[in-house]
C-alpha cells in the first residue's frame, strides 16, 4: 500500500474494488485508533508527546476518543513532525513525508535482492499461475499404456494380467478395457484377436463383468470420435462387442440394453446393430467371429474345450500325470486352464473310478505351477455355479463337490482364503437362484390354474430378475411337460406374449439350450421328453418366438452327438413339413380357451362383417381381442380366399391396417400367403380365376413390404 498526502492510506488500483476498498480503509482506521490510545516506550517520543496538548481524533463511527492520554505504554510506530504534525512510521524504519525513510532504503516498487538475508518474499506482489493437476485416473491411464503395448510385443498373458493385477486402482479397471480395444482397433488382426483373448482371461479374475460392460459403453460412447481417425470404426467395435458375447464376457442383453443409450443414427447405436445383427445373427456366427481375426493361440475356444476332453480321456487310459501335464503346457492357453479344471472335476464326479485321478493330475499341475491357484479356483467356482444343472445328469454332483473341496483346499492345491473369499458372494448368487426358482414354480402354478398372462407377467417384473428368464422358461416348459396337454398349450402361448413383452431373443435360446442340455435326465422321468421338447421347439418357431436360424443356433451351442441334437433335428423336420403350421398348432389344442377351429370360425366371422361394410378399425379391434398373434397367418389366408371369392379386392385395405399398426408381422404375412399358394390348384376348382388373382395378390404384398425377401410362391 502507498501513503496519501493527508497521512491516510491507500491501496494500488487493480487488486481491489471500490467496495473493498472501502473497508480496507475504515478497518486502518480502527487499528490507528487502538495504536493511538496506547503510549510509545520510547523516551524521546514520550517527552515529545508530553509536550503536545490534547488533541481529540474522531473515530469512523464519529464518536469521541482521547488521543494521547497521559497513562504508561506508548503509541508504537508514532512520532511527531517537527510542524507537530502525526506522522505514522512504515514497516522496517521508514517514514512518511518529511522522514528519512528505512535503513538501507530502495525503490518501493523494486523488492529487496532474492539473495539479502534481509530478503521477505512477502513484499513481492503476488503473481498466480496456471498449472495441471495431475488425477488418479489421469495416472491409471498413463500407466496402462505401456503395458498393453508390451502385451501386443510378447503376447504374455500371464504378465500383463499380473502387471495389471499390481497397478491396484481396481475401480479403474473398465478404462483399461476401453484403452485396450481402442489401441488395438488401429493395429492388424493379430493385436485385434490379441486384444480379446487378454479380456477372456481378465475377467472375473481382475476385471469384473459390470466393468467390462462398463468399458465397451464408454468406447460406444466415444465411437464418433473413433470414427474421424478410424473408418472402418463401427464394424471393428461391432465384432469386439460380438466376439465378447460369443465368449461369455459379455451377456447377449448387453446390446438390448445398451441400445436404449444411444439415439439412431449414431455411431454407438450404428455398431450395436451391426453386431447383432451382421455378426450374431448368422448362422454359426460363433464360429465365424472366433476364426474373424484367426487366433493367437491357433485355436477357437471350441477347438480349445474339445483338446481338453480329448487329453483327459487320454490320460484316464494311460494314468500317465507327467504326459498329461505336458499336454496341457503345450496348448499354451494359461487362460484358459480354469476349463482344464471344470471338465477333469466333471468326469471325476461322472466316472467314480477316474476320481483318484482326476485328483492326483490337479494337484500335480498346482504343484508344478502349471496351472495357477485364480485359475483353479475359477474352475471350482465355474462348477459350483453349474452344480443345479449338472445334478440333473448327475445325481450325487452337489454330494460329491462337497466332498471335494475340502479335500483340495487340505491338499494344499485350492487356496482356502481365496475360495472363502469368493464364498459369500457365491452362496448369495446360489441363494437369490434358488428364491428365484420356487418364486416362478408358484407363479407358473397360479397361471396354471388362472390362465393370466398379464398376472403372470406382473409377478415376473415384481420379481426384477431379468438375468433368469431363461431359468424361468427352463421351468415352465419341465413343468408342462409333465402335465395335461391344455398346460402346454398354455406354455406355448405364454411363451409367445412373453417375447413381445418381456423376454429378449437370447432369454428364449439360452433357455431351450439349458432345457436340452439336461434332456437326457429329463427323460428319465418323462419318457417321451425328446418327442415333447421337439414339438415345443417347433411351435416356437410357428408361432415366430423363435425363426428357423435359431434352431441352428441353439444346435451349436449344444455339445456334439448329445441327446439334444436329435430333438433339435427333429424339431426341423417338423417345421420343414408340409402343412407345418396348422399341423403344430393343433397339437395341444388352444390355450387361450379356444379350439383351433373356433379361433378359425371367430377370424371367419369378423372377416365377414368387415366385408358387409364394416368399419377396419373395428376389425382390427376384433383381430387384437383374439389374443392369438402366432395364428395371425389365418387372418391372411382367409382374407386373401375371401377377396377372391367376393371379387372385393378392397378387403385388402384390412390387411395394409394390420400391417401399419403391427397386428400382423411380416413372418405371419408371408406364411398366410404360403398357405394360399400352396392350396391354389384346390381354389382353383372353386375359384377359376383364382391363380391370376393371387399373383396380383402376391404383386401388391411385393409392392407394401408385406413379405419376407426370400419369399417365393411355389
Amino acid at each position: 500500500m502507498a501513503e496519501n498526502g493527508d497521512g491516510k492510506r491507500s491501496v494500488k488500483d487493480g487488486f481491489l474494488t471500490e467496495e473493498q476498498r472501502e473497508v480496507m480503509k475504515i478497518a486502518v482506521q480502527k487499528a490507528e485508533v487502538k495504536s493511538a490510545l496506547t503510549l510509545s516506550s520510547s523516551p524521546k517520543s514520550l517527552s515529545g508527546m508530553m509536550m503536545m496538548p490534547e488533541q481529540p481524533m474522531k473515530s469512523p463511527s464519529s464518536a469521541r476518543v482521547p488521543a494521547f492520554g497521559g497513562g504508561v505504554g506508548g503509541a508504537k510506530h508514532v512520532r511527531r513532525s517537527h510542524s507537530g504534525k502525526v506522522v505514522r512510521v512504515k514497516k522496517d524504519g521508514g517514514g512518511g513525508k518529511g522522514t528519512w525513510g528505512k535503513l538501507l532504503d530502495t525503490d518501493n516498487d523494486s523488492p529487496l535482492d532474492r539473495n539479502d538475508p534481509n530478503y521477505d518474499s512477502g513484499d513481492e506482489p503476488y503473481q498466480l499461475v496456471e498449472t495441471t493437476v495431475s488425477t488418479l485416473l489421469d495416472d491409471y491411464k498413463k500407466a496402462v499404456v505401456p503395458i498393453i503395448e508390451e502385451y501386443f510385443n510378447n503376447g504374455d498373458v500371464e504378465l500383463a494380467s499380473s502387471d495389471l493385477k499390481d497397478l491396484g486402482y481396481e475401480e479403474c479397471h473398465l478404462y483399461f478395457v476401453k484403452k485396450l480395444v481402442s489401441m488395438a482397433l488401429d493395429r492388424h488382426d493379430k493385436e485385434k484377436e490379441m486384444a480379446s483373448v487378454l479380456l477372456s482371461s481378465l475377467y472375473t479374475d481382475i476385471i469384473s463383468s459390470t466393468q467390462i460392460a462398463q468399458g465397451f459403453i464408454l468406447l460406444l460412447d466415444s465411437a464418433d470420435d473413433l470414427a474421424l481417425d478410424i473408418l472402418d470404426t463401427v464394424d471393428v467395435v461391432a465384432l469386439f462387442i460380438a466376439r465378447a458375447v460369443v465368449d461369455d464376457i459379455l451377456p447377449p442383453s448387453f446390446l438390448t440394453k445398451a441400445r436404449k443409450r444411444f439415439v439412431e443414427g449414431s455411431k454407438g447405436h450404428e455398431i450395436l446393430e451391426t453386431a447383432e445383427k451382421s455378426y450374431l445373427s448368422a448362422p454359426h456366427h460363433a464360429e465365424l467371429v472366433e476364426r474373424r481375426w484367426g487366433g493367437c493361440t491357433h485355436f477357437t475356444v471350441e477347438e480349445v474345450k474339445k483338446k481338453i476332453s480329448e487329453l483327459l480321456r487320454e490320460y484316464i487310459e494311460s494314468g500317465d500325470t507327467l504326459e498329461a501335464c505336458r499336454c496341457i503346457r503345450e496348448l499354451g492357453v494359461p487362460f484358459f486352464h480354469h476349463e482344464v479344471v471344470k471338465r477333469a472335476l466333471t468326469i471325476a464326479m461322472e466316472f467314480k473310478t477316474s476320481e483318484q485321478l482326476m485328483l492326483k493330475l490337479l494337484k500335480e499341475a498346482s504343484e508344478e505351477c502349471l496351472i495357477s491357484s485364480s485359475q483353479m479356483l475359477k474352475g471350482f467356482t465355474r462348477l459350483s455355479d453349474s452344480l443345479e444343472d449338472l445334478s440333473l445328469d448327475i445325481p450325487s454332483a452337489m454330494n460329491t463337490f462337497e466332498l471335494l473341496v475340502p479335500k483340495a483346499i487340505s491338499d494344499g492345491w485350492l487356496d482356502l482364503k481365496s475360495a472363502d473369499s469368493d464364498g459369500p458372494s457365491r452362496d448369495r448368487k446360489d441363494e437369490k437362484l434358488r428364491r428365484f426358482k420356487e418364486e416362478s414354480v408358484t407363479i407358473i402354478h397360479e397361471y396354471f390354474h388362472s390362465d393370466d398372462i398379464p398376472e403372470l407377467i406382473r409377478s415376473l417384473k415384481d420379481l426384477s430378475l431379468p438375468e433368469y428368464n431363461s431359468v424361468f422358461l427352463k421351468k415352465l416348459i419341465t413343468l408342462a411337460m409333465d402335465r395335461k396337454n391344455r398346460e402346454k398349450e398354455m406354455s406355448s402361448v405364454l411363451l409367445s406374449a412373453l417375447h413381445s413383452d418381456f423376454f429378449s431373443p437370447e432369454d428364449i435360446v439360452n433357455g431351450f439350450v439349458m432345457l436340452l442340455e439336461s434332456a437326457e435326465d429329463t427323460a428319465l422321468d418323462i419318457l417321451d421328453a425328446s418327442n415333447e421338447l421337439a414339438l415345443f421347439l417347433a411351435r416356437a418357431v410357428i408361432d415366430d418366438v423363435l425363426v428357423p436360424l435359431n434352431l441352428q443356433e441353439i444346435h451349436n451351442m449344444l455339445p456334439p452327438n448329445c441327446t439334444g441334437t436329435e430333438t433339435i433335428h427333429m424339431a426341423q423336420s417338423l417345421v420343414s413339413a408340409r402343412h407345418s403350421g396348422e399341423r403344430l398348432l393343433r397339437c395341444w389344442g388352444g390355450g387361450t380357451g379356444w379350439a383351433v377351429e373356433d379361433a378359425k370360425d371367430k377370424i371367419t366371422k369378423l372377416l365377414e362383417e368387415y366385408e358387409s361394410g364394416g368399419d377396419v378399425a373395428e376389425a382390427c379391434h376384433c383381430i387384437r381381442d383374439l389374443g392369438m398373434p402366432f395364428f395371425s397367418h389365418e387372418v391372411v389366408k382367409k382374407t386373401l380366399v375371401m377377396a377372391m371369392e367376393k371379387k372385393n379386392d378392397k378387403i385388402l385395405e384390412l390387411l395394409q391396417k394390420c400391417f401399419v399398426e403391427g397386428l400382423i408381422t411380416t413372418n405371419q404375412m408371408t406364411k398366410g400367403f404360403t398357405r394360399v399358394s400352396d392350396n391354389l390348384d384346390d381354389l382353383a376348382l372353386d375359384i377359376p380365376d383364382a391363380k391370376d388373382k393371387y399373383k396380383s395378390y402376391e404383386q401388391h404384398a411385393k409392392d407394401h413390404n408385406w413379405l419376407l425377401p426370400s419369399f417365393a410362391s411355389t
